[in-house]
């Protein structure tokens, strides 16, 4: 909490980043006291039935319905979209930067006028930053980036530096609305568990206590001098989150596949079929950095003389 804002001071541990989306649902409604939620098409926050039910991607929801009721969709970056946030909304969930829809990030202050719209109607803003969070945009957390202050955050993945954990953090406020009416709220049986929690602590402090997160931003300036090609339309992203977009999928494809026979891990978006993902450990070194992208451009110039 002391790496937060100020209303930012509990958090609830459990065991991946879905269940940590399933209990922040559970807090907006419980807080509120109202039911609807709204989230952003090609969104994804999870998999199990609540955090699928705010997946913006039908083709991968469809054959498990019916699912969670009364969720609405919005368009990232779409501010008229966000008159869609009223008095009957219990929160709304957003990625801080969209994952799966191709790395995009807010413009034009988007998370600040999606707080303005929160504090109108009553509503709740929950970010999920369980692919952004834990120093890979150069900040703790990729909200930190854009002068805003959710009342929910989200988190997974990099918190527990390769160990199976999630979590989020409200007030305390809010959080202790779980502990009554019902009793026991939210409970889980193995979130919190003492390894997992001092795997967090000493990821925390290595990322707090080094200049890790600061290296992230240097780093991400190294992959955008070498991923330079005629087959890179752009490369997404912040820090060491970042995607290269190529003119269409089945460039995207033999790229990764001819990669991965090469020794490079590189892999997909789940809804940006143009995207390379490329999230490395942030303890990545230049020299890695210089040999994987040189492997990527050797695919590609192989690709292009085809």
């Amino acid at each position: 909490a002391q790496h937060l804002p100020e209303k930012l001071n509990k958090t609830y541990l459990t065991n991946s980043g879905t269940e940590a989306t399933e209990g922040a649902l559970k807090l907006a409604r419980r807080v509120t006291g109202r039911s609807q939620l709204i989230s952003c098409f090609n969104a994804y926050h999870g998999n199990t039935m609540g955090s699928m039910s705010v997946m913006g991607f039908e083709e991968r929801k469809q054959v498990f319905r019916p699912l969670v009721p009364d969720v609405d969709f919005i368009t990232f970056n779409n501010e008229d979209d966000l008159q869609k946030i009223t008095t009957k909304t219990a929160g709304i969930i957003l990625e801080t930067i969209q994952g799966g829809a191709g790395f995009i990030q807010p413009h034009n202050d988007f998370l600040k006028k999606v707080r303005q719209r929160c504090d109108e109607v009553g509503a709740l803003m929950l970010l999920d930053e369980i692919q952004p969070g834990f120093g890979r945009t150069g900040k703790l957390f990729g909200f930190q980036n854009y002068d805003v202050v959710p009342d929910v955050i989200i988190m997974g993945k990099g918190m527990g530096g390769g160990m199976p954990v999630g979590a989020f953090t409200a007030s305390g406020e809010m959080m202790d609305l779980l502990s009554h009416d019902p009793k026991l709220g939210h409970i889980t049986t193995f979130g919190g568990h003492p390894v997992i929690a001092a795997a967090c602590l000493a990821t925390l402090q290595e990322l707090t206590e080094t200049d890790l997160m600061a290296q992230t931003l240097e780093k991400e300036k190294l992959f955008r001098e070498l991923l330079v090609h005629p087959l890179i339309e752009e490369v997404r992203g912040e820090g060491l989150m970042l995607a290269a977009m190529t003119p269409n999928a089945a460039i995207t494809d033999k790229v990764i596949l001819r990669c991965q026979d090469r020794g490079l891990i590189l892999f997909w978006l789940l809804f940006e079929g143009k995207a390379i993902r490329i999230t490395p450990p942030l303890t990545i070194s230049d020299d890695e950095i210089r040999e994987g992208c040189g492997i990527i451009i050797e695919v590609m110039n192989e690709i292009l003389a085809e």
